[in-house]
């Protein structure tokens, strides 16, 4: 059976263009349906995040209706609250690369507040991108490919990849307050070659071993993926 790394952004909040504090942290079923996926099928999960901080789940995210609906919400709580390993999670900076066969990286606006300027991740997202082994990222989690860029350079340059759009950020309301936009930033800091599907559908690139997905709804097929590559 395969270990997966999840790449979970520590932050809590997250300052908007203004000054003021957006509370924020992962979504719910960015981690969760992947987790449950993975480890139903024998696989490990083991969590690092920035300065080994316990990830704090967007309350948003499991809202009735953020999460289709009452039960869904009910279950996204269950499989968070049985996910142990999400309460004693690394520290980036001691993650050993070759102990993984994959990385994932859940969004939620967390990784637009930590996830893009850290050493750490920049280091780990460069290395597993040159193993060729599996790197899946979802949402707003492709801000962390602003970390590996060395001297404004990074090595997904030319990669075509896809993030949570402009237009979503917008129709939740967040565009206009927003310091930056993912969308933006990937296609003009990063270098992508962006790509996207319809607003809140899934929607899944995949280009050598770099897969991303759109939106919270593209995390189960992602993870549909992640199982089919580590068979």
């Amino acid at each position: 059976m395969a270990k997966v790394l999840f790449i979970v952004s520590g932050a809590t909040y997250w300052t908007l263009k203004d000054g003021t504090r957006h509370a924020t942290g992962y979504w719910a079923e960015e981690f969760a349906l992947p987790y449950k996926a993975l480890t139903e099928a024998g696989h490990e999960v083991v969590v690092a995040t920035p300065n080994g901080v316990v990830p704090n789940v967007d309350m948003m995210s499991l809202r009735p209706s953020m999460a289709g609906g009452e039960e869904g919400a009910l279950e996204l709580e269950s499989i968070i609250r049985s996910a142990e390993v999400m309460r004693r999670p690394l520290h980036l900076a001691n993650v050993r690369l070759e102990d993984y066969d994959a990385v994932y990286l859940p969004g939620g606006h967390g990784p637009m507040a930590d996830l893009w300027m850290d050493a750490d991740v920049g280091r780990i997202l460069t290395a597993q991108l040159a193993s060729g082994k599996p790197l899946a990222i979802v949402c707003h989690a492709p801000a962390a490919l602003l970390s590996t860029r060395v001297h404004g350079e990074s090595p997904f340059r030319g990669y075509r990849a896809t993030g949570f759009t402009n237009d979503e950020e917008d129709g939740v309301g967040l565009a206009a307050k927003a310091p930056w936009l993912l969308e933006d930033e990937l296609k003009d800091r990063v270098g992508v070659e962006f790509s996207r599907g319809p607003m809140w559908e899934p929607y899944m690139v995949e280009d050598r071993n770099l897969i991303t997905g759109q939106n919270p709804h593209s995390a189960a097929v992602v993870a549909d993926r992640l199982l089919e590559l580590l068979a």
